[in-house]
């Protein structure tokens, strides 16, 4: 068990399991929304998330300037140039699987992918905003393919993309609310470190009330299928968890490893 651990963990340092959460959460909504996920645009999911995901963190380590106060940035600082490498690497193989996926998956990509470009760009200056567009721009991702591929977009599906969109909130403002203290020793600016550990977990309180409210909207209003708000809810519960015990999750970075784990509970629907 403990081997297994000591994996994911570094499965969660190179953010691996964040990628592969995005692949199972496009595979539930692929089903929601009754599209067919073809391996090709799954590959190139996976592989761009990544990509989004270590570029970041190979700036933020650059940026950095001293030893990081987090494992994920020194390991970062540690392993930058083979990383980088790795990351041009997976760069060459996603241009690869362009000619492989959709016409419309293609061009929502492209639309997509203009938009991470210019988040990358003014991402130091969106202080309090950095999780709330993190959020938007993951939870785009992981709609793009069944979005661009159904026919139409069914109303009782929208409570659902609302859960999910909050629950990728609560992930990242859980993050920077735990990490505060880390992210103003490596001058790194989120919601919490701009308004403090409090505002965040007064806003976390009222994103967790809102997800019930929207479950229960969902199941009595808008007949949202059951066993999808059953895996949302399970999802946000874990992260509750987090959130009522954060000096226990706190340690050896539990509450990432946990927290990023959520997101393969998708595949739970897709396999019943």
């Amino acid at each position: 068990m403990q081997k297994f651990l000591r994996v994911f963990h570094f499965f969660n340092i190179l953010s691996l399991d964040i990628a592969a959460g995005a692949m199972a959460s496009t595979l539930f909504f692929g089903r929601l929304f009754d599209v067919d996920v073809l391996p090709q645009g799954l590959i190139s999911l996976g592989l761009t998330v990544w990509i989004i995901y270590t570029t970041d963190h190979l700036l933020d380590a650059k940026k950095i300037g001293q030893t990081a106060a987090t494992e994920r940035h020194r390991f970062h600082q540690l392993h930058f140039k083979p990383l980088f490498v790795l990351m041009m690497a997976a760069i060459l193989v996603d241009i690869t699987q362009i000619y492989f996926i959709r016409v419309a998956v293609f061009r929502a990509g492209s639309e997509l992918a203009t938009i991470v470009a210019v988040y990358f760009l003014v991402q130091r200056r969106l202080g309090f905003l950095k999780e709330l567009l993190g959020t938007l721009l993951y939870t785009g991702g992981v709609l793009l393919i069944p979005l661009a591929a159904a026919p139409d977009f069914p109303p009782r599906l929208i409570l659902l993309v609302a859960q999910f969109a909050l629950t990728a909130w609560i992930n990242l403002l859980l993050y920077s609310w735990i990490d505060c203290t880390r992210d103003k020793t490596d001058h790194h600016n989120s919601f919490a470190t701009i308004f403090g550990e409090r505002a965040s977990q007064r806003l976390l309180i009222a994103l967790f009330a809102s997800q019930g409210m929207l479950a229960l909207v969902g199941l009595l209003v808008a007949s949202a299928p059951l066993k999808a708000v059953v895996v949302l809810l399970c999802m946000n519960s874990v992260m509750l968890l987090i959130f009522v015990k954060r000096d226990f999750f706190e340690v050896n970075d539990r509450y990432r490893i946990l927290g990023d784990a959520v997101f393969l509970l998708p595949l739970v629907y897709t396999l019943i």
